[in-house]
């Protein structure tokens, strides 16, 4: 099953600036694969479009069956749901305790207190941090914070998770953890997009790699072709 698809996608910003030329791939179920290029190529504009924080110029993005571009109004939000983002710097709520951020998703989504607790607990011992649920985010290493913003985004089990330069501010060591905690997610049924100029990770992960190119995709390299 396709979890996510670029169907000839093209994105110009006001000025003329054209981020994205007539990008088509698709993501399937329980697949891990990354995207790369060079700053400006495209990849942040790419998430962007995943998450409705903008919309194609020219062609269709579907999450599943359902195109977003027709996705508006309140429904943005529900679509959000279906998409764990994992950034670069956390974006966590520091006066919230470790279990507090992780619960946020399924908050949102009316959860009931108990089934919030015991998922919350769940999910930090599978990330390694069970020991660390009341601890604030300021008393946690960046290794630590990136698992537990990995552990929010997968909390409310998205079909789909993005996750932009997620290693970027680690060192080789601790990214690859990180690295091996997202190759586990597709297992257990979410599908994994990871953006990343580590030409070195990549190689090492040996899964799928998009290539974009001022704009457009210019490879789409199996994880046979990495290895060789």
């Amino acid at each position: 099953m396709t979890v996510l698809r670029f169907e000839n996608v093209s994105k110009q910003y006001p000025g003329g600036h054209q981020a994205l030329v007539d990008v088509s791939f698709a993501v399937d179920e329980g697949e891990m694969l990354f995207v790369t290029g060079h700053s400006g190529a495209g990849k942040s504009t790419l998430l962007k479009l995943i998450h409705l924080s903008e919309r194609p110029s020219r062609g269709a993005v579907l999450l599943g069956e359902r195109n977003l571009q027709r996705v508006r109004g309140g429904k943005v939000a529900l679509h959000r749901r279906q998409v764990g983002v994992v950034y670069q710097d956390h974006r966590l709520l520091t006066d919230r305790t470790v279990g507090e951020n992780v619960a946020l998703p399924l908050i949102l989504r009316g959860t009931r207190r108990a089934e919030i607790g015991k998922r919350v607990r769940s999910v930090l011992e599978r990330m390694g941090l069970g020991h660390r649920e009341k601890a604030l985010p300021t008393q946690l290493s960046a290794g630590e914070q990136q698992r537990v913003g990995i552990a929010r985004a997968i909390i409310a089990e998205p079909p789909l998770l993005v996750a932009d330069e997620p290693t970027g501010n680690l060192d080789p060591t601790l990214a690859a953890e990180i690295m091996e905690l997202f190759a586990g997610l597709p297992e257990r049924g979410t599908s994994v997009l990871v953006v990343s100029h580590d030409l070195a990770l990549l190689k090492r992960m040996r899964k799928r790699v998009l290539v974009l190119d001022h704009g457009r995709l210019v490879d789409d390299i199996s994880p046979q072709d990495l290895a060789e």
